[in-house]
């Protein structure tokens, strides 16, 4: 994607659409550095002061963060996750968990109802990996991989608000889960999601919902850190 320069009006506005759009569609990732004001100055041919509104904005909204004598970072790929992310620093556990219960059971009810070949084929990839992942010991990876399989529940959905609303809700949980499991798996974190996946395979909208609920059951001591 190309920066162009915006039209003279409304400048503010046309230059955080563009910044914003170069952070959504992972042209700037997640952990990167924005080029420099100098830069963003030549490419978009508007002043400086301009830039630094625009950039201000995007950092108000949680989307940029700026460092101290390193410059400014990609935090979110959308305002929604970076909001998401500092409501869920200070909401309780038992709030995140009964959102991700409404979110995950009525995606899995979806997917049983509405998925397609290559999402079976997805789903049982995931399912593997994240099999595997857990076999090798690393919670990092566990932690990523059983992501993966969650997103591609959502997306068996096919309900396009439901997969962006997810990924932003999703994206800042991940934060948590990591501190939460830290750098060991130990063996009453493990929950078993074949039955779950093979519910949404079979087309079983109840089971799947059935099983989607059991891991996130309100008051299971374990379920802060079952993923």
């Amino acid at each position: 994607m190309t920066l162009r320069a915006p039209k003279r009006e409304a400048l503010v506005p046309q230059v955080i659409e563009q910044l914003r759009a170069q952070i959504s569609s992972g042209e700037w990732p997640v952990g990167t550095r924005i080029p420099t004001e100098p830069d963003l100055v030549a490419a978009l041919g508007v002043g400086r002061n301009t830039i630094r509104e625009a950039v201000r904005a995007l950092v108000h909204s949680g989307v940029l963060e700026r460092r101290q004598g390193s410059g400014t970072y990609v935090t979110a790929r959308h305002e929604l996750t970076g909001y998401v992310a500092r409501r869920l620093e200070a909401c309780e556990l038992a709030e995140s968990i009964e959102v991700r219960r409404a979110f995950e059971v009525e995606a899995a009810r979806l997917a049983a109802s509405r998925r397609t070949p290559a999402d079976i084929d997805d789903l049982q990839s995931a399912l593997a990996a994240r099999e595997q992942s857990w076999a090798s010991g690393n919670a990092s990876a566990f932690v990523a991989a059983d992501a993966a399989l969650h997103m591609a529940i959502v997306a068996a959905a096919h309900n396009g608000m439901l997969a962006e609303l997810y990924a932003s809700f999703h994206g800042a949980l991940l934060a948590s889960l990591h501190g939460s499991i830290g750098t060991e798996l130990t063996p009453e974190s493990y929950v078993d999601h074949s039955d779950l996946v093979d519910a949404i395979c079979v087309g079983d909208p109840e089971r799947a919902a059935k099983a989607a609920a059991a891991y996130l059951e309100p008051h299971s001591p374990l379920s802060a850190d079952r993923t």
